[in-house]
């Protein structure tokens, strides 16, 4: 029911019972809040967002406040300044004065506040708290001293992400956000998949930083050095540039990688499509000769450790397929190497991602060959932003460039694994091919597009009925799986799944957002991008069929299976 309310001396609608927040942000109006995250039950625990109702004695929370009719509100009035001001000093007096040297000193959430709020001097003094530096984990380092008991990433990664390898742990002032036994995250339950660095409002939670290391390399004349760029990245990186959200700007990345130094740089679309051909392969093999199903993809990282943690029993339901990335390195340590003559040990192999467990990926001990890793090192999207600002290469004014052959071709096909639904996408264009002969009449497969965490349909490819589910969170992939486990959803034979909320656009190691527009903007380019292409199917990749014909023979052939599949373990944590 529609009911009007009070703000500030005007009027403005609201729904009866929708919590105040929510009303004020309708209409317009910036009430700050460090706690509260869109589509989950507020905790009114931070306090930022007080306001004052006529009425009610205490300031109230307007995050976990009810709207009711006539009610009549001050958002700003000196009382809820003042608290918020308070709120914020103390905060300041137990967090460390290193702003300047802080990864998130120009996104910290806290410092704005302050800035906000006119906070210009330290008005509480005493001891500050002592805490040890977690970067045990190959993707995340933790900071606890710079942690403000927002709950941001515990809810995060229970509530969103299924895993709850972090909690607040103690009791009273002592308390804190840590894991199991406060031991490191590298024996945690963490998947690594960076949503509660998306999340966290100060410095307490960045990614493992590996720009010094490719920064050494690229000055290393003994070092061939050379680039892969993720789907989702172009769709992204301009936002960090200051370009509206959903600006690809493809074209002058790639210029950019170039004037950073990369004497190679190649489009990871490529290897998508590669990953299309031996997963539509393996997935028409196992339909059509009683294989394990439903067949799972395997294109994610956080999601394969979550399997290997949580279900260990769905192993085999994994695709046996490296993802693009774990499959651009390998081929570009063999085929390439030998067509250039190059010894692999000398090539230095960096990519581009906007996941943070693309760091852990790429140092699993199965992803490489004779000793020498698939990838050297993992920048994420926001990693690239900085490099790309510390060496002064103004982005607006680079000439738009393309990635280099024989890895420079892509699918739009490919381009779609950037968003949930796009891998599935992907492989039913080709498996239809791979099935039939002929090719889909529209290729857009309208069920498995959009924001939905779980979306399912029944495919007919010319007679052959292929159920399909697509998942994005983790919370939601468990429920997928214990339904399976119950008995259900035996009409489906293949599932993609992605960690993030919304697939890789909204990865760990994208640009900080704050709203879902953002995420809906980039899924949007990816579409227009497939509406344009002129190659949307990944089986029409010339280079593709290049690299079968020349070096890989087929799809589930001898060569590819030893360069482009592994398989995957049970994984043990304190959990």
């Amino acid at each position: 029911m529609k009911v009007t309310i009070e703000v500030n001396g005007r009027p403005i609608e609201a729904e009866s019972g929708e919590m105040l927040l929510s009303a004020l942000r309708r209409a317009g109006v910036k009430v700050p809040t460090l706690c509260n995250m869109a589509n989950l039950t507020p905790t009114g625990s931070c306090r930022i967002c007080v306001v004052e109702v006529e009425g009610q004695r205490s300031l109230v929370p307007s995050c976990a406040f009810p709207v009711s009719a006539g009610m009549k509100v001050r958002t700003h009035s000196p009382r809820a300044v003042e608290a918020r001001k308070t709120i914020i000093e103390l905060l300041l007096a137990d967090h460390p004065d290193d702003c300047l040297y802080c990864v998130k000193h120009d996104s910290c959430q806290l410092a704005d506040l302050a800035n906000e709020l006119g906070v210009r001097s330290r008005r509480f003094a005493g001891a500050k708290s002592a805490y040890a530096l977690d970067q045990s984990s190959p993707s995340i380092v933790r900071d606890p001293s710079k942690c403000i008991l927002c709950g941001k990433c515990v809810r995060m990664c229970e509530e969103v992400q299924g895993v709850a390898a972090i909690d607040f742990i103690g009791r009273g002032s002592k308390t804190k956000i840590g894991t199991s036994f406060d031991e490191g995250l590298n024996v945690s339950s963490c998947i690594n998949c960076g949503q509660c660095v998306n999340v966290c409002p100060t410095g307490a939670l960045t990614e493992q930083n590996q720009i010094k290391e490719v920064l050494a390399a690229l000055a290393d004349p003994n070092r061939y050095v050379v680039v892969q760029h993720a789907p989702s990245v172009s769709v992204a990186l301009g936002e960090a540039f200051g370009f509206p959200a959903g600006t690809d700007v493809d074209g002058m990345m790639v210029a950019a990688l170039r004037r950073l130094g990369f004497q190679k740089v190649f489009d990871t679309g490529f290897s998508a499509d590669l990953t299309i051909m031996e997963e539509g392969s393996e997935l028409v093999r196992r339909i059509t000769s009683g294989g394990t199903l439903p067949m799972m993809t395997s294109c994610s990282p956080g999601w394969i450790k979550f399997v290997e943690t949580f279900y260990p029993e769905f192993i085999p339901n994994l695709s046996t397929c490296k993802s693009p990335q774990q499959m651009m390195g390998a081929i570009i340590k063999s085929y390439f190497a030998e067509r250039e003559k190059l010894d692999p040990a000398k090539i230095f192999s960096v990519s581009i991602m906007p996941c943070t467990a693309k760091k852990f990926e790429a140092g699993r001990p199965e992803m490489g060959r004779h000793g020498v890793p698939d990838i050297d090192a993992v920048l994420t999207t926001r990693e690239l932003a900085q490099l790309i600002r510390m060496r002064g290469i103004d982005a607006a004014e680079l000439k738009p460039d393309t990635p280099d052959t024989p890895f420079g071709e892509r699918s739009s096909a490919g381009k779609l694994f950037g968003a949930t639904g796009g891998v599935m996408e992907a492989a039913v264009r080709s498996a239809y091919f791979l099935l039939t002969g002929g090719e889909l009449s529209d290729l857009v497969v309208e069920p498995v597009r959009g924001l939905d965490g779980m979306k399912k349909a029944v495919l007919d490819i010319d007679g052959t009925k292929v159920g399909v589910a697509v998942v994005s969170s983790l919370s939601n992939a468990a429920k997928l799986l214990d339904a399976i486990k119950a008995g259900e959803h035996k009409d489906v034979q293949f599932i993609e799944v992605m960690t993030c909320p919304g697939g890789c656009i909204n990865g760990g190691g994208q640009p900080f957002q704050q709203d879902i527009s953002t995420v809906k903007a980039r899924m949007q380019c990816l579409y227009t991008i497939d509406t344009n292409d002129k190659l949307r199917v990944s089986h029409k990749n010339a280079e593709i069929q290049r690299l079968y014909e020349e070096y890989l023979g087929k799809p589930l052939g001898e060569r590819s299976h030893h360069l482009l599949h592994t398989q995957y373990t049970e994984r043990k944590t304190l959990l």
